[in-house]
């Protein structure tokens, strides 16, 4: 069937194509993840079937000649959760949601945040830090940093 609108002709439309479903992304701050924050990721991914993206974002001390020579022995083993970020994945993948986990290690680690949402496209990001070990006002900033630069939903613990 053939129609005229605004002077163009439009043959019949095809239906509209479905697009994958964009990531969603869980950050925390080198510290283990709020198992409410989890269980929302997990549940948002699950219900589109997107991927999970756990984003562990750790700040780069400024230490130059470790920096060139071994950036991965920057943060020493007690600085971060590295453990249990890594079992938060293993168990989204245990529930069949494809996960990617990333280790973030940078002098800006909220502008790394908002540059992972803006390459990946997020649909949905979860700052899920735990609240009982993480600054209050560092929540606050990344969630400001969120809202203003990138264009998705975003989801905070009820405490943060």
């Amino acid at each position: 069937m053939t129609q005229v609108r605004h002077g163009i002709q439009i043959d019949a439309q095809a239906p509209p194509a479905r697009a994958a479903p964009r990531p969603v992304i869980l950050a925390t701050f080198s510290v283990r993840i709020d198992p409410r924050a989890e269980r929302m990721a997990f549940d948002s991914a699950l219900e589109v079937g997107a991927r999970l993206i756990v984003a562990n974002l750790i700040m780069l001390p400024p230490y130059p000649a470790t920096i060139m020579l071994a950036r991965e022995y920057a943060t020493l083993p007690h600085e971060e959760d590295l453990a249990a970020v890594r079992a938060t994945a293993a168990r989204a993948g245990a529930l069949g949601i494809a996960t990617e986990l990333l280790r973030i290690s940078s002098r800006r680690p909220l502008a790394a945040l908002v540059e992972l949402i803006s390459e990946r496209r997020a649909s949905l990001v979860v700052l899920g830090p735990d609240v009982r070990r993480t600054p209050r006002w560092q929540l606050w900033l990344a969630a400001r940093r969120v809202r203003r630069q990138t264009d998705c939903l975003m989801w905070i613990a009820p405490d943060g």
